[in-house]
């Protein structure tokens, strides 16, 4: 008696697709916990209003992407906890002195414009987190650039606001001596939420690496990219090393390289892509930075090579276990010889078919 056999499709389409036996809802919580030292070292250093900032995008994110689900009609999608990670990453990319609503209208950007509108998870072709900061950085360019001082030089600056280092580095040609290597390390310094403290970084993107989240690939390349084109082109009176220690020390390069350049949906799966990502990444950085008058390029970039992800996949897609070279080659042949036959044989028809088309016209003629 033979067994009656299941028919199971799978949908393999779209990404993420992980090797795993974690699902999304634990990769999620798993960037939550990387994100918590960065966020933490903000509440220190700024403050409630951080928590607040925080808070907002958090609960702005789960509501829109419950809103718009309900609204349409659609599965909740709230419990995979990615719109929290949305509404995190987003807040952690905004000033400490953002009102509350900024965050919100971020959100519903990236929520609704950027993530639902394509499908969901897994069906975006931009990071939906970076490209709300964009939407912000577009629409509220002033209140996207209030720095506030730290806790940490409160006393050695007068006023409530300053610049961020890598402000201090391209638009006035010199670093002030309080941004030392450690302060910027530590986060002693002006700058996104969760920007301004490398160390917090390093902590949440070991912890991912640690955890498999993410792998060394993109971090490693984008970074790397960054230190070999600072160190071989040094600014005007700054020495190639201090140079290139700044740069990857200010502004929010570590913080994308770990927790935005790394999504699963907007990178490539292959290997050797995950590294011209990284590399392309950048290079990509550094050109803004120099030539751009924007002093940080660490968003745009990341957005450009998003656009570009599905040719890098393309270029180094996988072959099937077995087949090499020569396979690839000979099934290219034979495709190429099916197509000559079918064209001949469609020529053969064509001239047979006018043939008799020409001599049911002469019969006629003679009628």
């Amino acid at each position: 008696m033979s067994e009656k056999k299941e028919r199971i499709i799978l949908d393999v389409a779209y990404q993420p697709q992980v090797r795993t036996d974690r699902d999304t809802r634990r990769l999620m919580l798993d960037v939550i916990i990387a994100l918590m030292p960065s966020a933490l070292v903000a509440v220190l250093q700024f403050g409630l209003q951080p928590l607040l900032v925080i808070l907002a995008g958090v609960g702005s994110a789960v509501f829109w992407e419950w809103g718009y689900r309900r609204l349409f009609k659609k599965e909740s999608s709230i419990d995979d906890l990615s719109a929290v990670v949305t509404g995190l990453l987003l807040a952690l990319t905004l000033p400490p002195t953002a009102p509350w609503w900024i965050p919100v209208i971020g959100t519903l950007f990236a929520i609704v414009v950027v993530k639902q509108l394509y499908g969901g998870i897994g069906k975006n072709f931009l990071n939906p987190a970076l490209a709300g900061r964009a939407f912000l950085l577009a629409s509220y360019a002033t209140l996207m650039a209030q720095w506030k001082v730290p806790n940490a030089l409160a006393g050695t600056i007068d006023g409530t606001t300053m610049a961020t280092p890598l402000a201090s580095l391209y638009a006035f040609n010199g670093m002030p001596e309080y941004f030392s290597y450690g302060r910027l390390f530590m986060g002693y310094i002006p700058g996104s939420m969760g920007e301004i403290s490398a160390l917090a970084v390093l902590l949440g993107g070991g912890y991912l690496l640690f955890r498999q989240v993410i792998n060394w690939r993109i971090p490693v390349s984008f970074i790397g990219t960054v230190a070999v084109m600072t160190f071989a082109f040094a600014g005007k009176g700054f020495g190639h090393f201090e140079w290139m220690m700044y740069n990857i020390l200010s502004g929010s390069l570590l913080f994308g390289a770990f927790f935005m350049a790394t999504d699963y949906v907007t990178s490539p799966v292959t290997l050797k892509g995950q590294i011209l990502y990284g590399i392309g990444c950048g290079l990509l950085t550094v050109m803004i930075r120099y030539f751009g008058g924007f002093p940080e390029g660490t968003t745009y970039a990341i957005l450009i090579m998003n656009l570009c992800t599905w040719a890098i996949d393309k270029a180094f897609h996988r072959h099937q276990f077995g087949v090499n070279k020569a396979d690839i080659a000979l099934q290219k042949a034979e495709g190429k010889l099916a197509k000559a036959k079918n064209a001949a044989e469609t020529a053969e028809v064509t001239v047979e078919q006018r043939k008799l088309d020409a001599e049911k016209a002469a019969r006629e003629a003679k009628k």
